[in-house]
């Protein structure tokens, strides 16, 4: 494992033993980011040591005391701390005692960041800071924000966990379903910017989405048996199994029906099948499992044209009463042009062409253009993949509308 690698496996375990044994979420949360950068910097040079956690607990906790010393309020925050740890706990361990706290701290962890005190982008970036171990820039450069305007966001949102008077504890069990959505719902927008960049130069930020699995990954082991969970992660693994195949070689967008499918991960779509496959068979069914059992239909098929749509259309309109929501019926209206023709999926797209949350965005034009292009329309085709082209903010995909405006027809006073 390279260090990178094993600074992300262990900044959650590290901030969650602090954070533990010390509370002021916050404060620890600076303290492990100081002794990540100094791992990182060191490690490489020097080698890894034997206790890499107790390591990076040691130095930690020094950055961690250097700041209640260097407070006016030290004295009561001294006692406050004596009188809620005993007095071996007032000692950094050692660098050779590996300590690891027996609860799911990584579990509590997300819990936390995805805070309902926290708006979602900025649970998105605590997450990948405090759970992720990636650093402030990282998160900025993958959100192609500058480093000064991600700081301050992830700073408001370790002041408003503090603000809202959260402990490092799982919230109350009545709570728990609640949060864990939202979890599931942070893990799932950091796949999706990384799955498909919602701007920029590139389609697809690998780092996000390898990032995003490994977070699925680890809570998918501290809930083996929610169903859910297994769900997204099933999905994140089938619909990540076809990434080498959607882009060109000069990095163009490759839609589904033009893929290689010989360039999709054989390995990723039997793992995410098979735990897919598990789970219904479980049970209680969510809207994640529902997605990765439609996604599992996409990859075990052949070719396009043996897709089993048929299928793929009766699991959306499951999915649609689990979850109704605009991108659900969408996506049911290109499986329903696939069943019943173009005609049948611009119908059912009426039914939300009002909905601002779907209807300001570039895919509702760009579906209505594909089936357009597919009734013999090549006009109003041309007119739709223009107008999806003006309103993405993604290169790559604003290139293959564009190209394929142009395929179709001419425009009307060409």
């Amino acid at each position: 494992m390279n260090v990178e690698a094993l600074l992300r496996e262990l900044a959650p375990q590290v901030l969650g033993f602090l954070a533990r044994r010390h509370g002021q979420f916050d404060l620890c949360e600076d303290a492990v980011q100081e002794a990540l950068l100094a791992a990182a910097t060191q490690w490489p040079v020097d080698g890894v040591p034997a206790n890499p956690r107790g390591w990076l607990i040691t130095v930690a906790t020094r950055r961690l005391t250097d700041v209640f010393r260097s407070e006016s309020a030290r004295r009561r925050r001294e006692d406050n701390l004596a009188a809620m740890a005993g007095p071996d706990e007032l000692v950094a361990p050692g660098a050779d005692v590996d300590e690891t706290p027996d609860t799911d701290d990584t579990l509590t962890l997300l819990f936390l960041c995805c805070h309902p005190a926290v708006t979602p982008a900025s649970q998105v970036a605590l997450t990948l800071r405090a759970v992720g171990g990636l650093t402030t820039a990282e998160i900025a450069r993958a959100f192609m924000v500058p480093e000064a305007t991600m700081a301050p966001r992830i700073s408001r949102a370790k002041k408003s966990i503090k603000a809202a008077g959260s402990r490092f504890e799982l919230p109350p069990e009545a709570e728990q379903a609640d949060r864990l959505r939202v979890v599931l719902q942070v893990l799932y927008l950091i796949f999706n910017e990384g799955y498909t960049a919602s701007s920029g130069e590139e389609l697809q930020r690998v780092e996000l989405t390898a990032e995003a699995i490994r977070l699925a990954r680890m809570l998918r082991m501290a809930l083996p048996s929610d169903g859910e969970a297994a769900g997204l992660l099933a999905l994140m693994l089938l619909t990540d199994s076809r990434r080498a195949a959607r882009t060109s070689p000069d990095g163009g967008l490759v839609p589904i029906d033009e893929q290689d499918r010989s360039l999709w991960d054989r390995a990723q779509i039997t793992e995410g099948a098979d735990l897919i496959l598990h789970t219904l068979q479980q049970g209680t069914v969510g809207p994640y499992q529902l997605q990765a059992a439609i996604a599992a239909v996409h990859a075990e098929a052949p070719s396009a044209d043996e897709t089993d749509w048929r299928q793929i259309h009766a699991l959306y309109l499951v999915l649609e009463k689990f979850a109704p929501n605009p991108m659900v019926t969408l996506n049911r209206a290109i499986a329903l042009a696939q069943v019943e023709g173009p005609q049948a999926g611009l119908d059912l797209l009426d039914t939300i062409a009002d909905d601002k949350n779907i209807s300001e965005t570039h895919r509702l034009d760009a579906v209505r253009a594909h089936l357009y292009e597919r009734l013999g329309e090549p006009q109003k085709a041309h007119d739709h993949y223009l107008a999806a082209a003006r309103r993405t903010t993604s290169l790559p995909e604003q290139r293959y509308l564009q190209a394929k405006a142009d395929a179709v027809g001419v425009p009307k006073n060409g």
